[in-house]
This record gives C-alpha cells, structure tokens and sequence, in this order.
C-alpha cells in the first residue's frame, strides 16, 4: 500500500501545472473578450470638431431619425445601452464629420451624464445632401436616475464640403 499511496502522490502534482496552465488561459480569454466588447467613444486625443457660425448655421439641418434604443450585456456582464438610428442630411453641403452631445437626465429634467461621440468620423464617406446614413452610439454607464427617456442628441461639431 505504501507504494501505491507514493505513485497516486505523483499522480497529483503531475496535474498541477496543467490546471495552472488552464487557469491561465481561461483567465487570458476573458480579458480579451471583455476587452474587445468595450465599446467606447473615440480617444481623448481627438481635436474637437469644428462649429463656428457656419457649422452652427447647418446643425439644423441635419436630423436624427429612427431612434431605437437597446440594452445588452457583454462577457464581463456589464451593461451596455445603444442609440441607433439614421442621419438625415437635408442641406445642400456635404458632412464629412460630425460630432454630437448626448445627455441623459432625470425625472427633475437634470442632466445627469453628458458625452460627445462622433457617429460620422473624417475617415467615413461624407454624407451628401439629402442622404440618409445609419449610426450606434454606445453608452457603457448610465447613472441609475435616468429617467429612462430617450436622451437629447445634438449637433456641437461638424466638417463640411
């Protein structure tokens, strides 16, 4: 029995470094897919957009439209809340950039989050006058009080052709 006891011993830490190596593993993979479902806005070493006089001038006529809003969680179980929706160029000018400012607020009407996001980047193809393009926003932390009301979207930066 005594060397049975001792080969059974040596069976065990035999298995060790395997289930260290597994551990590993599956700890590397949940990083990364965590990571890699993290939407975010661009980096803060983005130029604000510009909106002068006559980017201010034209901010009405673009348009938001279609509005869906929706909820999911990613591998982290964390909640992700999206916009979709289309941009509506009713002008008679090109967007080749386009910035908004989304706010959130509460039942007091009180802004509770503000963020900037570009649904249109300087590397998409512009939006000519009278198309119609597709865009998500995503939002990883909406503070608790929303008051679960679609937000305000508006325009605050734009590069026009």
């Amino acid at each position: 029995m005594v060397n049975f006891k001792i080969e059974s011993e040596e069976k065990h830490r035999s298995l060790w470094p395997f289930l260290l190596i597994g551990v590993v593993v599956v700890a590397v993979l949940v990083v990364v897919f965590g990571w890699v479902e993290r939407p975010g806005p661009p980096g803060p070493a983005a130029k604000p957009l510009p909106f002068g006089a006559a980017e201010q001038a034209y901010a009405g006529k673009v348009k938001f439209e279609n509005l869906k809003m929706s909820r999911f969680a990613n591998f982290l179980n964390q909640e992700v809340t999206y916009i979709d929706g289309d941009i509506v160029n009713q002008g008679d000018r090109s967007i080749a950039a386009l910035a908004v400012t989304v706010e959130f607020r509460n039942i007091e009407n009180k802004v509770v989050m503000r963020q900037t996001q570009r649904p249109l980047s300087e590397q998409a193809a512009p939006i000519a006058p009278g198309e119609r393009r597709s865009f998500r926003l995503a939002f990883e932390q909406i503070p608790d009080d929303w008051n679960m009301q679609y937000p305000k979207i508006q325009v605050t930066g734009l590069v026009l052709r």
